[in-house]
């Protein structure tokens, strides 16, 4: 299928669009979905799961695994690469001894709602530490905290946040700014990145689709974990927080090669964070699994901020499908995630089908 057809049919206008056409197109191809049924539904009552497709032999020894919707809205970017790989034929181009897991919408819930967290305000992917030890501190944030999210989301309340936000900013770097915003935090249940206080649904669901296709027997796993937010517009930037010197950092690197960036070597748009998904899946499945983050470019990070301040007061408030003012936020929180223009659409299904094909070749050729 062209791009530019694939660009207007993979992008869906919401959740419960995107996840129809999801089991349709699997139905089609003859493939077997299985579905976890989330216990909240959605603004208009629907029904809300995450929805995962094995494509392959069953006894396959390489499995790469593409995942959507892990920032909830960020999820249009994930299920329209998911999209259109199975309408553009992949199931019928596997590389011998390779499956496809396919793991649609993990977070239900956000993606419904248009807000990048659970149902339980937290961004799952801080979520993956160990609840039984000291969880992490965050002195910035504290310091923010009660700036980030104010009172009032517009008014006088908001003023006085926006001017103690730029003053504390002037003495700072963006780098430091950013560390303490967005590294994760776990003091402040309202508050923006936060990890939770015990393992959510979504983590859980997680964990039961890994133990469910016996992913910790299988000779290596790949894992792309599809977001959007950070970077230049539509430009999809390969992120890997796999270990220095490790086997599986040169994995990552014969496959992708000098597109990867590297929190750790300061080479990535993004930072340095805690709780993240990709160490979850290594301490459940260890040397066997990299862990790529695809993080696809839309507006400054300034206004992704912005979104995510929004969407936090929305949730402290009570989240309410027929008010005016979160309605208004709920379509900030989807701009900033999701550009949904011609340019950025053909932009994301360029680079997801590239990095998927990669992915698969380096699956292909092992004996």
């Amino acid at each position: 299928m062209d791009i530019d057809r694939a660009s207007r049919i993979c992008f869906s206008p919401d959740y419960a669009t995107a996840r129809a056409r999801f089991i349709d197109a699997c139905r089609v191809f003859g493939i077997a979905v299985e579905s976890h049924e989330n216990p909240r539904r959605g603004p208009a009552g629907e029904v809300l799961a995450t929805d995962a497709a094995w494509i392959g032999p069953k006894d396959a020894r390489h499995v790469v695994a593409m995942i959507s919707g892990t920032h909830g809205v960020e999820g249009f970017c994930g299920g329209g690469a998911q999209l259109d790989w199975l309408l553009s034929g992949g199931a019928a181009a596997l590389p011998r001894d390779t499956a496809v897991l396919l793991v649609h919408a993990v977070n239900p819930f956000g993606w419904a709602w248009l807000s990048r967290t659970t149902e339980e305000n937290v961004d799952l992917n801080r979520n993956w530490v160990d609840f039984s030890a000291p969880l992490p501190r965050n002195e910035g944030y504290d310091e923010l905290a009660a700036h980030l999210v104010p009172a009032g989301i517009e008014g006088p309340a908001r003023e006085a946040a926006d001017a103690a936000l730029a003053e504390w900013r002037r003495t700072r770097t963006p780098q430091q700014w950013l560390r303490a915003v967005s590294s994760g935090q776990y003091d402040h249940p309202h508050g923006l990145f936060f990890g939770g206080a015990g393992p959510t649904w979504a983590r859980r669901t997680e964990e039961e689709i890994m133990d469910r296709h016996r992913l910790a027997q299988r000779d290596t796993v790949t894992v792309l974990d599809m977001h959007t937010g950070l970077g230049p517009f539509g430009y999809g930037e390969p992120i890997s927080h796999m270990p220095q010197g490790s086997e599986a950092r040169e994995r990552v690197m014969a496959t992708w090669g000098e597109s990867v960036t590297e929190p750790a070597r300061g080479t990535s748009v993004s930072t340095i964070r805690r709780g993240l998904s990709a160490f979850g899946w290594r301490d459940r499945l260890g040397e066997r699994c990299v862990f790529v983050t695809f993080e696809f470019g839309t507006r400054t990070i300034d206004e992704v901020i912005d979104s995510l301040r929004g969407d936090c007061w929305a949730r402290r408030n009570g989240l309410d499908a027929a008010d005016p003012v979160q309605r208004r936020l709920r379509a900030a929180a989807r701009r900033a995630f999701f550009p949904d223009s011609p340019d950025w659409n053909e932009l994301v299904l360029a680079r997801s089908r590239q990095v998927m094909r990669q992915a698969l070749a380096w699956a292909g050729a092992r004996r």
